[in-house]
């Protein structure tokens, strides 16, 4: 798994949730089709006259998530950027995706903006799979955020923590170490500790 499978998965599910905050700071969300996927960038378009324009115009901040029907979960969160070239990038788009040419026919199409997100974080997250998977990836070179916890040297090695483990994805040691790539972030070990030697990750 890579950041391009990820963007694949999202280009292959097509319909995905797309939310953005308006001026007031509210959130908003909405289906938009994942036009391109190409060179670890996503692609994507909208009308001038939605709200969803002029959010994204103002506030470039979005966040965008697809399950697929293997229970195969894709998020990615970043900014997005306007394209030069409108309409050079819209005949690529419609060229991609001929059903477009039903929605918008003839040069309607052209009432339609270009965007790319290059940037952001994607997370992968595998529910069909025992234990649950999960990965994390980055579109550009800045530092990957982590999430969820782990066991400190205050740990004292009670096995509380590996006992409350839904996934059972706590190992024994000293300190006890949480396998990453199979953990729900769910927070039952953090909460269950008796000396607090579980901490978030990036705090």
């Amino acid at each position: 798994m890579n950041a391009q499978t990820c963007l694949q998965i999202l280009r292959d599910i097509k319909d995905v949730s797309f939310a953005s905050v308006d001026e007031k700071g509210m959130p908003h969300n909405r289906i938009i089709d994942v036009m391109l996927v190409e060179d670890h960038k996503l692609y994507f378009c909208t009308a001038r006259g939605k709200d969803f324009y002029n959010q994204i115009t103002k506030n470039p901040h979005i966040a965008i998530t697809g399950l697929n029907r293997d229970f195969q979960m894709v998020r990615l969160h970043g900014t997005v950027k306007q394209l030069k070239e409108q309409k050079v990038w819209i005949n690529r788009i419609f060229a991609a995706n001929p059903v477009m040419n039903d929605v918008y026919p003839g040069d309607s199409r052209y009432i339609l903006e270009p965007f790319v997100v290059d940037n952001g974080q994607i997370e992968f997250f595998d529910l069909s799979k025992h234990p649950i998977q999960r990965q994390s990836f980055r579109l550009d070179q800045e530092v990957l955020q982590e999430h969820g916890f782990f066991i400190t040297d205050s740990c004292i090695g009670c096995g509380t923590c590996q006992r409350n483990c839904p996934q059972q994805c706590i190992q024994a040691g000293t300190p006890f170490v949480i396998e990453q790539d199979h953990c729900l972030h769910c927070g039952l070990c953090y909460e269950n500790c008796p000396v607090q030697a579980i901490v978030r990750r990036g705090e």
